[in-house]
């Protein structure tokens, strides 16, 4: 038996061999037609990687659908239901599409739920810093003053028989940043679906979602083999955790999901330096300023992306201990924290499931 394994191994060898100079002529059973497709938009990079036969038409589907959520509930698109609640629903009512609707009464569900510190109404603020513009600032404080007094989640009206939006007071705004990113992620993975795709990820600037499991290659297939190890043909995909410190692309723990949505929120994703000070894009709508809550990160695993976009920006604003309580509350939903001391900290349900793989973190 030993002899037949030792020569068995022997012969997958050469056949890897072969296939490897070969320049990869030879048909792989094990992977599937694919298509990847990048395009800028919600103001970042989007990725998106189907696999299948309609794997092409299927992305193309997606990414329409993402501009199609853009250009909709963008609050910096004129004519989006977003702008148009803005301008006009101060008078009367605005009626809105009812993807927007859903979105926006979600958006004030996690409102509710962080007791203001997540805000959807916090656009005057992120306005007055200018942090979706080419040239941020620091605000006087007197004007920081003057425009908190018009953020509070209170001030939002809905109608769900009319599909109708009012804000109560004059110069209050919705801006859906903070959650808009992760509704259009799950649409585009639903997408997918319609098309056959079962398996597919998408990037969306941070906010990463993913479909089935990722099958192996023929490469690593025949690597376990000759190392005497059975290997599952389909496994979870594995996500990179950015490290908070170093650049785009760098990670520091990773972590294995399938039909999951892994969300980070951080002030490196957008930020500026004033005066030698750097400031970031999260905004307290209590004191007016970039938020410091002692994390530098704030990862959220769950079944959807429109609730993990949600809470990392709310863990984030909460801060370690009352994110922590707040996370630990909600069903079917994990996190990863990482404070100034790159001390690392996630929920019970992740407790022995992630790896760090920079040995500067240490688990707490």
């Amino acid at each position: 038996m030993k002899f037949i394994v030792r020569h068995l191994k022997l012969v997958l060898t050469i056949l890897l061999i072969a296939i490897i100079f070969s320049g990869f002529t030879l048909l792989n059973p094990l992977e599937e037609k694919s298509t990847v497709k990048t395009n800028f938009l919600l103001s970042t990079m989007v990725s998106i990687k189907a696999y299948g036969n309609d794997a092409d038409q299927a992305v193309q589907a997606a990414m329409d659908r993402i501009q199609e959520i853009e250009n909709t509930m963008s609050a910096y698109i004129e004519g989006s239901d977003i702008w148009n609640v803005n301008h006009d629903a101060f008078d009367q009512a605005v009626q809105v599409r009812p993807d927007t609707f859903n979105v926006v009464q979600r958006g004030l569900y996690y409102s509710r739920l962080t007791n203001g510190n997540f805000d959807i109404t916090v656009k005057p603020l992120v306005d007055l810093w200018g942090i979706n513009s080419e040239n941020p600032k620091v605000p006087d404080p007197q004007q920081i003053d003057e425009v908190i007094d018009k953020i509070g989640y209170q001030k939002v009206q809905m109608d769900e028989k009319q599909n109708t939006v009012r804000l109560l007071q004059k110069g209050t705004g919705i801006d859906l940043g903070g959650i808009a990113k992760g509704y259009a992620a799950d649409e585009a993975i639903r997408v997918l679906k319609e098309y056959g795709i079962k398996r597919a990820y998408a990037d969306l600037g941070g906010n990463v979602i993913v479909l089935g499991k990722k099958k192996i290659g023929l490469t690593e297939y025949f690597s376990s083999l000759m190392r005497g190890k059975k290997v599952p043909m389909q496994q979870d995909w594995k996500i990179g955790i950015q490290d908070p410190f170093k650049g785009r692309g760098i990670y520091m723990a990773i972590v294995e999901v399938s039909d999951k949505a892994v969300v980070t929120s951080g002030p490196y994703e957008r930020n500026f330096e004033e005066k030698g000070k750097v400031y970031h894009h999260i905004l307290d709508p209590f004191t007016g300023y970039p938020v410091e809550s002692g994390l530098v990160s704030a990862t959220i695993i769950a079944d959807n992306s429109m609730d993990a976009d949600a809470l990392s920006t709310s863990l984030f604003l909460l801060g370690e201990e009352k994110g922590l309580q707040l996370v630990e509350s909600q069903p079917g939903i994990e996190a990863i924290m990482i404070n100034k001391n790159k001390e690392v900290r996630v929920t019970k349900g992740l407790v022995g499931k992630i790896k760090i793989v920079d040995k500067e973190y240490i688990l707490k």
